[in-house]
């Protein structure tokens, strides 16, 4: 029932961030043209949209197995990312305030969540779909990859070590039940906080004349994240770095592999829609 509860809250919030986003950065013509050619270009972007799909799901039933299987053959690197790295994320943690707690323990939960699914919106509203198809492969990769990272590589986060504060879980507790229904704990090597969100944040540079706003928006947010991984100690500064370099290799494979659906893109939403009813 708490689980629940928290999901609840978690759809609340997120959808009224969405709204917010929505208005702020999305032009209202955009909207209308959009709504007239919902059908053919969620027929476009389907197949990627059912990779990703495919892959969360893949994900998500494997989670467990993974983990055991990662006992089997995987290295346990937590003692020597500490010897690299040692003591950062306590000294980040010596400038907490209940401030900043309250704003990271928001940010990881629900500005996070936001950041991964508004894009999914503004992208779709842009009238070529292209840009939509690259990062909805991209966070295939990153999924998939981490993944495969987290059978390969064993690490506790700080947390974990007793050398950083659970300052999430003091403030709201409930989130114990959200995290670890989504994650488990050696699963932290790469971060995938960070490599989701710096992978918006990258696509946002690039659609930074569509959606300045958004451009804005996202690095702001997407930097908290990031900030948040280690403030909270559920990450090293280690992690993060491994994150960002896997949103970039994620980003470089979903600009690659998008092109398999230029042909169809440059086809245009309104030639489809024609092409659809003239069928039809």
């Amino acid at each position: 029932m708490v689980l629940v509860g928290v999901l609840l809250t978690l759809v609340a919030v997120v959808s009224l961030m969405l709204v917010c986003g929505t208005v702020l950065c999305i032009d209202r013509e955009q909207l209308r043209q959009t709504r007239r050619e919902l059908r053919p270009r969620l027929i476009m972007v389907a197949p990627s949209i059912g990779l990703l799909a495919t892959v969360l799901i893949l994900n998500s039933l494997t989670r467990r197995a993974a983990q055991r299987f990662s006992w089997l053959i995987g290295f346990n690197i937590t003692g020597d990312i500490y010897r690299l790295e040692g003591d950062f994320v306590a000294w980040l943690q010596g400038f907490a305030t209940a401030e900043l707690t309250v704003y990271f323990s928001f940010v990881y939960l629900f500005g996070y969540v936001f950041l991964l699914v508004f894009p999914l919106l503004a992208y779709l509203a842009l009238s070529e779909q292209r840009t939509l198809h690259e990062l909805t492969i991209a966070y295939a990769a990153n999924y998939g990859l981490g993944l495969l990272c987290y059978v390969i590589f064993i690490a506790y986060g700080p947390r974990n070590l007793d050398v950083a504060a659970q300052l999430m879980y003091d403030f709201y507790p409930q989130s114990q039940f959200l995290t670890s229904a989504v994650n488990v704990n050696t699963n932290v090597f790469p971060s995938l906080h960070t490599s989701l969100s710096a992978t918006v944040m990258l696509f946002a540079w690039h659609t930074r004349e569509q959606y300045p706003r958004w451009f804005v928006l996202a690095q702001v947010i997407g930097a908290s994240v990031i900030v948040s991984t280690m403030y909270l100690g559920i990450h090293w500064l280690i992690d993060v770095i491994a994150g960002i370099v896997l949103a970039y290799v994620s980003v470089l494979i979903g600009q690659r592999f998008a092109d398999d659906w230029r042909e169809l893109s440059t086809v245009g939403p309104a030639s489809l829609a024609r092409q659809m009813r003239h069928r039809f």
